[in-house]
């Protein structure tokens, strides 16, 4: 069991959360992730790692409501506690010094592009950071995000906070008023970093997609995180996260995390109908896990005091 430290909310049914993981902390690098289980009979799903502090032991991830799975975890509160969490998982983002590196993501995707920021700039480059949101309340982590970079510029479709549009109009701007980019990582929704890679590549910028697929185990065993890279398969979990944009062949991307649309509607429309009797039962089963372990601990104590007596 891992327990959740801290627990707030960070933007429009987005939560942040801290949690004990001590290992996972220790070994944590900027890009990697962990696939957590909340429940016995729940899925597995994978979420990026925002940050981790090995002296505390916790790793800190954030987590946008967007099914059932994420919806019931974003229930949870600070004293809870989640059944299984693995990591760290995958390759580690590749910190260099390019000379002028952009940062590109959309929303709930800053989450996950901050460690990266964050290791360039002491890396000695220049970070330029655009962050995009729907609107205002989904606009997340902008102290951070200024922090963590030398400009930062904040876009919403609406244009209820920051400027009015597109990542990608931020990006053409740039490009367009002469500005240098050396690398270029985007982060967010499909949708958005294969527009990322379309305005970058007739430049010739070197840019990474992270990419967060449907995954199940995480060694590269179940092939649920198959994605294609010119005619080549890899899968995201074990080659991944990152991927050269140039390769990355979005359309059967989109098509592969789009199988189990339905199956996703159909359990999300039952979790909300049951949504306080699945808290329920989530945490009456934490507490049943965690007197068994404490009850066997206690057995193994006694029995090594006996041994040793």
């Amino acid at each position: 069991m891992f327990r959740i430290v801290e627990a707030r909310t960070a933007g429009l049914n987005i939560r942040q959360y801290v949690i004990a993981a001590p290992r996972i902390a220790r070994k944590q690098r900027p890009g990697q992730f962990v696939i957590l289980r909340v429940t016995e009979n729940g899925e597995r799903i994978p979420l990026t790692i925002k940050g981790a502090d090995p002296a505390a032991g916790t790793i800190t991830i954030v987590v946008q409501a967007v099914g059932k799975t994420t919806s019931l975890l974003n229930c949870l509160e600070a004293g809870d506690a989640i059944l299984d969490i693995v990591g760290p998982l995958g390759h580690p983002s590749e910190i260099k010094k390019y000379g002028t590196a952009a940062i590109v993501a959309g929303s709930v995707g800053t989450a996950m592009a901050l460690p990266t920021a964050k290791a360039l700039k002491d890396a000695d480059n220049h970070v330029i950071f655009i962050e995009g949101a729907r609107s205002r309340e989904m606009v997340v982590f902008e102290d951070e995000v200024r922090a963590a970079s030398h400009e930062a510029y904040i876009l919403t479709d609406d244009g209820s906070y920051g400027e009015q549009g597109l990542v990608t109009k931020k990006l053409e701007e740039l490009l367009g008023s002469g500005r240098k980019l050396d690398f270029v990582l985007a982060v967010g929704p499909v949708p958005m970093m294969r527009a990322v890679a379309r305005v970058t590549a007739p430049h010739g910028i070197k840019t990474m997609v992270s990419l967060n697929s449907i995954m199940v185990d995480g060694t590269g065993m179940c092939g649920g995180c198959r994605v294609l890279l010119g005619n080549e398969s890899k899968f995201a979990c074990v080659d991944g996260p990152e991927f050269d944009a140039r390769q990355v062949n979005f359309e059967v991307l989109m098509q592969r995390n789009a199988m189990y649309r339905g199956q996703e509607c159909a359990s999300m429309k039952a979790f909300e109908e049951h949504r306080k009797e699945e808290l329920a039962q989530l945490r009456a089963s934490v507490a049943t896990r965690e007197k068994e372990a404490a009850e066997l601990r206690a057995k193994l104590e006694a029995q090594g005091g006996t041994h040793h007596g």
